[in-house]
């Protein structure tokens, strides 16, 4: 007779157990090796882990706490893993995934950064950067393209999408307007046309091996949003009050940390959308870099595990290396990066776990499902922006503005040979050849070293 087949763990689990915390941290570590790609690649891994293999928590679920993270300052993929660390384990579980999420990212950006200030200048260096910088236009173009799959699902959410674009793109409307308009609109379809809003499908007989009654949840009251507040706005200040002290308001520590205090709570999608505000402000304001240096910045961000606003982490130690006060250089830089990663991080945790015991109780609302999806299709525009801010910048040497408009246009006479040679190749292997992000990179990264030391203009 022949045996029946062992069922797998996911199978024997019973459907209201939620896994051990020890299982959820193994998880969330390897789930944090492999989010390259900005962060549509980082929900993608997500949704790959913990919604189709792990089955953890439902399609819908998943999307519902997506939708919120989208209308939060910071980054959105990493509040995301939080949220679902939450659901899973508590304030423990958001903590954990939230920092497990960030923490291989940190370490890869600051030694990448220490080997750009070391050499730099260099001609294989920059070689090597020049490769980097245009495959990130075609990564970008490969996010728009996944994100607008996902959100895209009408002709009113594309036509919300269109409209971001143009407003940032054209007019330089500052994001939170673009967010608040984008989410007035999904709730007007939401009671006109709900069809153009509606939810998800269902979960496609993939049905969640742990019940949603199981996963954690907290009653929302004055008392547990007083006591997160104070313990989250004590950890911010802290650290950074400290720096203003020791160094003064007036170093570049004090006014990096005051500064990016304040993008964290103002800046909306994530990197894509806070790139072209610290850039003005770290390029033309502070001088912390020189003007083709954020675009190389992202570059490396992109080539590490983690949330591409960690590029803030690259801008705060060039920036500090070059004007360190009366610290040592290098001690500076890294301070300085650690600094703008703590203040850049701890509105994230906060904003989280602030919000989800409220969003849990709003989940069968449909208002604010309309609203959110609103914002997810606004989102899209801004990729489109920044997509089209990257091309400008990478593959021309110079730019010229379009009267008053917003709109800086290449230069026809200044192209970038090899900026241009470079893209088509990560364009071939990211949707011809389908290649990961970070295959992808090397590649390209090497095809810059070469042209660098085959005597080409590379920047």
């Amino acid at each position: 007779m022949t045996p029946e087949p062992r069922p797998t763990p996911a199978e024997t689990r019973p459907a209201t157990a939620v896994p051990p915390f020890r299982t959820a941290v193994r998880a969330w570590f390897l789930v944090s090796l492999q989010t390259f790609g900005g962060p549509a690649g980082q929900i993608a891994v997500m949704q790959r882990e913990l919604v189709d293999e792990r089955r953890w928590i439902g399609q819908r679920r998943f999307l519902h706490a997506m939708n919120y993270c989208m209308l939060l300052p910071g980054p959105e993929a990493q509040q995301l893993a939080t949220y679902v660390g939450w659901l899973l384990h508590g304030t423990r579980g958001g903590l954990v995934a939230g920092g497990l999420f960030v923490l291989p990212g940190v370490l890869a950006l600051l030694a990448l950064s220490v080997v750009y200030v070391a050499f730099g200048d260099t001609t294989a260096v920059a070689a090597l950067f020049a490769g980097l910088a245009p495959a990130v236009v075609a990564i970008v173009v490969q996010a728009v393209q996944r994100v607008g799959r996902r959100a895209l699902t009408s002709p009113p959410l594309v036509a919300i999408a269109v409209a971001a674009f143009l407003a940032l793109a054209l007019f330089a409307v500052p994001f939170p307007l673009v967010v608040l308009a984008a989410g007035l609109v999904g709730w007007v379809l939401g009671r006109r046309r709900p069809a153009a809003v509606a939810e998800p499908p269902a979960d496609d007989g993939l049905a969640p091996v742990i019940a949603d009654d199981a996963l954690h949840s907290e009653r929302p009251s004055g008392r547990r949003t007083l006591t997160v507040l104070a313990a989250g706005l004590l950890a911010w200040a802290v650290p950074l009050g400290a720096v203003v002290l020791l160094n003064g308001p007036g170093s570049t520590l004090s006014e990096q940390g005051l500064f990016f205090s304040g993008a964290a709570v103002v800046t909306f999608g994530g990197a894509y959308a806070v790139l072209a505000y610290v850039a003005q402000a770290a390029v033309g304001t502070y001088g912390w870099l020189a003007p083709g240096e954020m675009v190389r910045g992202l570059a490396l961000a992109e080539t590490t595990p983690g949330p591409l606003i960690m590029v803030v982490q690259f801008v705060a130690f060039v920036g500090a290396f070059r004007a360190p006060g009366g610290l040592d250089p290098w001690a500076a830089a890294v301070l300085a990066s650690l600094l703008v990663t703590w203040v850049t991080f701890v509105p994230s945790f906060l904003f989280v776990l602030l919000g989800a015991p409220y969003i849990e109780r709003l989940r069968g609302n449909r208002s604010l499902s309309a609203a959110l999806t609103g914002i997810t299709a606004a989102v899209v525009g801004v990729i489109a922006s920044l997509g089209l801010y990257f091309a400008v910048h990478t593959l021309f040497s110079e730019t010229v503005r379009l009267g008053p408009l917003a709109l800086e246009l290449p230069d026809p006479s200044a192209v970038r040979p090899v900026a241009w040679a470079v893209a088509a190749v990560a364009a071939v292997l990211l949707f011809r050849l389908r290649w990961s992000v970070l295959r992808t990179l090397g590649v390209c990264a090497v095809l810059g070293l070469a042209a660098g030391l085959a005597g080409l203009p590379v920047t």
